[in-house]
């Protein structure tokens, strides 16, 4: 009985509309809140002695924002980019800032109202491998989406470098 409601209560927690889009032929979920705007890619300029996930900066509207490859990020296998793929700028939460990132991914596919009884916490594969970084599994016909916190992407002290690549402040 208590698995039952401990599946319940994280379903309701994590219930809600997600950008859903492709990164390596996986599927992956957003909150929707998180998401502040997609653009097509555009020129990045790179930054010396930057991860190789960070692809550089983009000017949004004269704002200076950080650009992360999410295939790089999550260990996944370069790709170039096509006409499909996509910058999904994000806010994240950093302590009390809001840190504004763009996120590299392959095609965006569409919004999606996720139910609570379509969502199960993500599986424990052990200490080995982190999955902090995962809300929950969405379930949708016969797929399955991988809901992530864009706030657990990056750990901290990759966001705070992140962040200062473009001068933002992440106090």
């Amino acid at each position: 009985m208590t698995e039952v409601i401990n599946k319940s209560s994280i379903g309701q927690r994590l219930a809600g509309k997600y950008l859903t889009f492709l990164s390596a032929n996986e599927e992956y979920g957003l909150e929707i809140l998180k998401v502040q705007e997609i653009i097509r890619v555009q020129t990045i300029t790179r930054v010396p002695r930057t991860p190789a996930y960070v692809r550089g900066v983009i000017n949004l509207r004269g704002k200076v924002i950080p650009v992360v490859d999410l295939r790089l990020k999550f260990g996944q296998e370069q790709a170039a980019d096509t006409e499909r793929t996509c910058i999904i700028v994000v806010q994240i939460r950093h302590g009390e800032a809001l840190v504004v990132m763009g996120i590299i991914i392959d095609e965006v596919r569409e919004v999606l109202d996720i139910v609570a009884d379509n969502i199960e916490e993500a599986p424990d594969f052990g200490a080995q491998i982190d999955t902090e970084f995962i809300l929950g599994i969405g379930k949708i016909g016969q797929s399955v989406k991988i809901l992530l916190d864009i706030d657990k992407v990056l750990n901290a002290t990759e966001l705070t470098a992140v962040a200062k690549t473009a001068g933002q402040e992440t106090k």
